[in-house]
């Protein structure tokens, strides 16, 4: 088993994951694009999408993520007071960490964690019928319906893995932006 340590901007928070990833995506959803749109405004403004306004996610199944330290500083980033999908970022200095679906076993790691040149490379976009009119996708990577049932099967593959289990990850603190 192979360990990759990745930690925020400033070094207070780390986060550890084990192996490789299960898929890598780049989600073009309206909520993934005004989630980074609003979280990129935080000091020190980080960018969180790709040229081509997607966002791209390292996924790991939640038994594959390990959080040695920092956790006090970790905050939470809902678009609506309601909304099932949150957005965790640090408290002290705003790296975004994490994308989470309320009740799932996976965790959409921000790729910016880690280093450029130790990034894994992007494998399909999800959700291209939300680009915005006038948006321009090359064909680097593959998108559309049969991509996206082979994004649900792997991570229908990765929570029988896990035994159907939803490990919960404790965030207190909440951020708006």
């Amino acid at each position: 088993m192979t360990t990759t340590t990745l930690a925020c901007q400033c070094g207070q928070f780390h986060v550890e994951v084990t192996d490789d990833p299960f898929i890598t995506a780049e989600c073009h959803c309206t909520s993934c694009r005004t989630a980074a749109q609003r979280l990129s405004v935080l000091p020190p403004a980080y960018p969180l999408t790709a040229p081509n306004g997607g966002v791209p996610y390292v996924l790991y199944r939640k038994d594959r993520v390990r959080f040695p330290d920092g956790t006090a500083n970790l905050a939470e980033f809902r678009l609506s007071d309601s909304a099932p999908t949150r957005r965790v970022l640090t408290t002290c200095c705003n790296t975004p960490v994490f994308t989470e679906f309320e009740a799932a076993h996976w965790l959409s790691l921000f790729a910016g964690l880690w280093p450029a040149a130790q990034r894994p490379a992007m494998q399909i976009r999800t959700q291209t019928g939300d680009v915005p009119e006038g948006t321009k996708l090359d064909d680097s990577l593959p998108a559309g319906g049969m991509v996206t049932a082979g994004f649900y099967a792997k991570l229908l593959a990765a929570w029988i893995a896990m035994g159907f289990r939803v490990p919960k990850v404790e965030v207190g603190k909440k951020v708006s932006a």
